[in-house]
């Protein structure tokens, strides 16, 4: 793939999270906004999406409105395992729904920063951090294949079915492995291949910016992985979030082609 075309494909995720940004609907279990209707998008719960995915109720009640827009495909909070005096970074940070369930964990003495290439998902982030309690939270604007952060200072990665939109994974994670710390830790939920998508699935550019046609297998994924230098590496499919995944395109079946997995690892 040139860098031209992974330029259109950068460029129409940007465009299809601009307009997620800027909905007065919340779309819910969809990762693009055309997988469903709006009178469907009304009628979605993004509480109960988020249930599915692995958050609890004291989580979703605890992070500002507007954050959480079930975009996720599960809770990489849940084996990020963060203490206090951390420093998280959250690759595709949205609207800051995980770097806000993040900050109380890492405390005032930790950091937590959200890197997204969508400047509407950033102002809309920002505006949530004003808050006292987020003091320690930042919101910064680049490309997870080109991080605006230095060298070993993170402690803890965090994403959430973002990875696969990177039309460059292997960039990716060795960008993630520079701006780690020795011993510093991958704790990501993202979607992995089960089995090979037919041609019409991985041209159609909606099922891109959908989480479905940029998703790797696991051993493509594991190889990516290794060649940045990561050792511990674990990736384990969940097969329960074919319950969610089949809502995001509707008819299409998707849920046969790809699951959420937790992908984690050192360096």
């Amino acid at each position: 793939m040139t860098e031209v075309q992974r330029d259109k494909i950068r460029e129409s995720v940007r465009k299809n999270y601009k307009e997620i940004a800027l909905s007065p609907i919340q779309i819910g279990s969809c990762c693009a906004p055309s997988c469903c209707e709006p009178e469907q998008l009304q009628s979605i719960s993004i509480e109960e999406v988020s249930k599915k995915m692995g958050y609890t109720v004291e989580e979703l009640s605890s992070i500002p409105n507007g954050a959480n827009m079930g975009l996720g495909c599960g809770n990489p909070q849940a084996i990020a395992d963060l203490k206090e005096g951390e420093t998280v970074l959250d690759l595709g940070s949205g609207g800051g729904f995980d770097c806000f369930l993040a900050a109380p964990k890492v405390g005032f003495q930790g950091k937590v920063i959200g890197v997204d290439m969508t400047p509407e998902m950033i102002t809309k982030a920002r505006l949530n951090a004003e808050k006292p309690q987020f003091q320690h939270v930042e919101f910064r604007l680049g490309e997870i294949e080109h991080l605006p952060v230095a060298d070993s200072v993170v402690d803890v990665i965090i994403s959430n079915c973002v990875i696969n939109l990177s039309p460059n994974k292997e960039q990716v994670f060795k960008e993630a492995y520079r701006v780690l710390k020795n011993g510093g830790r991958l704790a990501i939920s993202d979607i992995v291949l089960t089995t090979e998508l037919p041609v019409d699935m991985k041209q159609n550019m909606e099922l891109y910016s959908g989480c479905v046609a940029g998703a790797s297998s696991i051993q493509e994924l594991e190889i990516y992985l290794e060649k940045a230098g990561f050792h511990n590496i674990q990736i384990t499919p969940k097969d329960e979030s074919k319950e969610f995944i089949r809502e995001w395109a509707p008819g299409q079946n998707v849920e046969e082609y790809i699951v959420s997995a937790v992908i984690g690892a050192r360096k």
